[in-house]
C-alpha cells in the first residue's frame, strides 16, 4: 500500500457518515458509520451480480444514510504486494468513481476475514450463520480501523 493511498484517508470528511466496502469475488460486505465517525455497524451483504447492478444498489445505500465518502477494503498478499484482487477491487473504484463523486480511501485489509471468522468462532456461531454476516462484519472491522486510524 503505498503512502498515497495511505494518506487517502485525509481526503475524507471528518464529520458524517462513511461507507465501509469488503469487496468479495461472490459478495460486497457494506459497513456505515456514526456521523461522528466513531463506530463502524455493519450494514448489509450484497450478493454480486453485474457491476452496474451492484453500484446501484451501492448508492441506493448512500443515498438513504447520507453517506459523504468511502474506505473500501484493499487486499494485499500478506508480504504486502499486490495481486489480482487488488487490481480487481481498484478497477472497481475507477469505474464506481463514474458513477459517483463521493472521496475514496483505501485500507489494508489484510487479516479483516481471517479476525472476524475467529472472533466469531470464538463466540460459537454456527457456520452457516457466519456465512451470512461474514462480509458485512468484515466491512465493519475494515471501516473500524480507519476510524480509529484517523483518530
Amino acid at each position: 500500500m503505498s503512502q498515497e493511498e495511505l494518506n487517502s484517508l485525509d481526503l475524507l470528511p471528518t464529520a458524517g457518515r462513511l461507507l465501509g466496502i469488503d469487496l468479495g469475488t461472490k459478495t460486497i460486505g457494506l459497513a456505515i458509520s456514526d456521523g461522528l465517525q466513531m463506530t463502524a455497524t455493519p450494514a448489509e451483504t450484497i450478493k454480486r451480480k453485474k457491476f452496474g447492478v451492484d453500484a446501484e444498489q451501492i448508492l441506493k445505500l448512500i443515498d438513504e444514510n447520507q453517506i459523504v465518502g468511502i474506505v473500501i477494503g484493499l487486499p494485499l498478499n500478506m508480504d504486502g504486494s499486490e495481486g489480482p484482487r487488488v487490481q480487481s477491487t481498484r478497477a472497481f473504484v475507477r469505474n464506481f468513481s463514474q458513477k459517483c463523486e463521493l472521496p475514496v480511501a483505501y485500507w489494508d485489509e489484510r487479516l479483516s476475514t481471517t479476525a472476524v471468522t475467529r472472533t466469531m468462532v470464538e463466540a460459537d456461531i454456527s457456520r452457516a450463520k457466519q456465512a451470512k454476516v461474514v462480509d458485512k462484519l468484515a466491512a465493519s472491522f475494515i471501516l473500524q480501523g480507519a476510524l480509529d486510524r484517523r483518530r
